[in-house]
């Protein structure tokens, strides 16, 4: 399988890169600006599985304007089709929702749901060339409807909630190109921006745990499930 992932650098994406390098003879593209933590990444990764295919790519998903002119071609250095896209990284700013600067949300929508947005527009050719193509937005229960919420993260709920409903948009969209596009809403997992939201605070789910689940939902349930946004929570947080 062809594979990409954002957010690779620490996290539940650092450990589903490694998930998917250990399960099988799989081409993964981890896309952070954290360069160091790719280079650990791609140790990891060869550690699991001598044999592991992992492109590492620095690129700030913050610069939209660069995707097609810069970003996109290095990822077809690495791959000719994607089958599992996995929108992964997020950017936390835990404030009063009265301290927020336009700037400061301004970074939130642009990572959280913009990114995402126009990762996935230039990339649709190179995942209706592959083999039962998915799409795994990775939202919050922060942004599911219903759930609880918590002050200091307001912007960045909503920024998830938005990644929700474009994921049941883009399902409709897609439907004729056969692509599966689904939503999974975390609850709370022990990772460093679980920290940030909710400092002292530890998560009885580990993110070996959760890439684990999340990369079998990856390979599988795209068959079984199309514009879905499922909460995989035990607790929030």
């Amino acid at each position: 399988m062809n594979i990409l992932i954002t957010g690779g650098s620490r996290g539940i994406g650092f450990e589903m890169a490694q998930c998917f390098a250990e399960i099988g003879d799989n081409n993964i593209v981890a896309i952070s600006r954290n360069e160091a933590g790719l280079k650990d990444l791609k140790n990891a990764c060869i550690r699991k599985n001598v044999q592991a295919h992992l492109y590492p790519i620095v690129f700030d998903l913050e610069q939209v304007s660069q995707y097609e002119t810069v970003l996109l071609p290095k990822i077809q250095q690495f791959l000719p089709h994607i089958d599992i896209l996995i929108n992964n990284a997020g950017f936390l700013i835990n404030k009063p929702f009265e301290s927020i600067t336009a700037e400061e949300a301004l970074q939130m929508c642009s990572v959280n749901f913009l990114a995402p947005a126009q990762l996935t527009r230039i990339l649709l050719p190179m995942m209706r060339k592959g083999t039962s193509p998915h799409i795994v937005n990775i939202s919050s229960m922060g942004g599911f409807q219903g759930s609880q919420k918590f002050k200091g993260l307001s912007i960045y709920s909503a920024t998830k909630g938005a990644l929700a409903v474009l994921t049941e948009c883009l399902a409709e969209e897609l439907k004729e190109s056969k692509i599966s596009v689904n939503c999974v809403a975390l609850g709370s997992v022990n990772t460093p921006m679980l920290k940030e939201a909710f400092p002292g605070f530890t998560s009885p789910v580990s993110s070996t745990d959760m890439a684990a689940w999340i990369v079998n939902f990856a390979v599988t349930g795209g068959k079984l499930f199309n514009g879905k946004v499922i909460p995989v929570a035990i607790t929030t947080p």
